[in-house]
């Protein structure tokens, strides 16, 4: 069986493993083919090739981009791409800027509630400069404030609650024009996360297609397996190529371990055929 992991993280976001660690765990999970998918960052790219080169494992270049569509937050994958494309690389540069401001917004509404210093804390748990929102739960299960990473998330960070921040994030039309633009294939994450129903799951398809989408995740550690057959159909629908990915950020964060999962299903054409070279 050829073993595909197209959706994962390190710490250059929000995984808890170095790049080419990453790279050396896929490669004890037997994966052939794996891209690295940071979020809003691809610093992690060259270290994961190099391991990937030494220990003969496909490597794909890959990137988890923040899209706002509709008030929405949507995450979308780039892959197979040039890491050196320019308008690629000041796109995520904007969205990372971003991603500073919304800490400190977090941050003060942390304050607000009597948890004090919770960037710089946030910041002493993110090895590079994307800080996110898990930086900030390590951080509280750190000092006692919540036992866990999901009680954090539950009593801070939903909405509602006062380390939740509404964010603006990159619009969905330039999100795939950046990845069209450095020659890859842009493919929608999760599907199954973003609960849109019947009526705006086509809406969003449409438009991601008409902007020069290509691709839905299919198969994802982060959402049901029940979902598989939903969303072959919408790819079929729509045309797009099926993509497999776990979603893997480290041990002990992770719904799915990294590497197997399940295949898709026969009527869906694989996009990792479509990957003729690996850049």
């Amino acid at each position: 069986m050829y073993i595909v992991d197209l959706h994962s993280h390190s710490n250059v976001s929000d995984g808890n493993l170095n790049p080419d660690d990453l790279i050396s765990y896929a490669a004890e999970k037997n994966v052939d083919m794996i891209a690295l998918t940071d979020h809003d960052d691809i610093s992690g790219l060259d270290l994961a090739r190099k391991k990937a080169e030494e220990l003969g494992i496909s490597f794909i270049n890959g990137v988890e981009i923040s899209v706002t569509w509709r008030s929405r937050t949507i995450h979308m994958l780039g892959l197979n791409f040039d890491p050196n494309n320019q308008n690629l690389i000041k796109g995520l540069e904007r969205i990372r800027e971003g991603r500073i401001e919304r800490a400190k917004k977090i941050a003060y509404g942390l304050a607000m509630v009597g948890i004090p210093n919770a960037f710089e804390g946030a910041k002493s748990f993110a090895s590079h400069q994307v800080i996110g929102r898990i930086h900030f739960a390590h951080y509280l299960v750190s000092k006692g404030y919540s036992k866990n990473i999901k009680s954090v998330f539950n009593k801070f960070m939903t909405k509602g609650k006062p380390g939740y921040v509404e964010h603006q994030w990159a619009s969905l039309e330039d999100a795939v024009g950046w990845i069209k633009n450095a020659g890859g294939i842009a493919v929608i994450a999760h599907p199954g996360r973003y609960d849109m129903g019947k009526k705006l799951y086509p809406q969003f398809f449409q438009e991601f297609k008409n902007f020069g989408g290509g691709g839905i995740e299919i198969i994802s550690g982060s959402q049901s397996l029940n979902q598989i057959d939903y969303f072959a159909d919408f790819a079929q629908q729509f045309d797009f190529f099926g993509s497999i990915g776990s979603d893997f950020h480290g041990h002990g964060v992770s719904h799915r371990d990294l590497g197997p999962l399940h295949k898709l299903p026969e009527k869906i054409k694989p996009i990792w055929n479509q990957f003729t070279q690996t850049s």
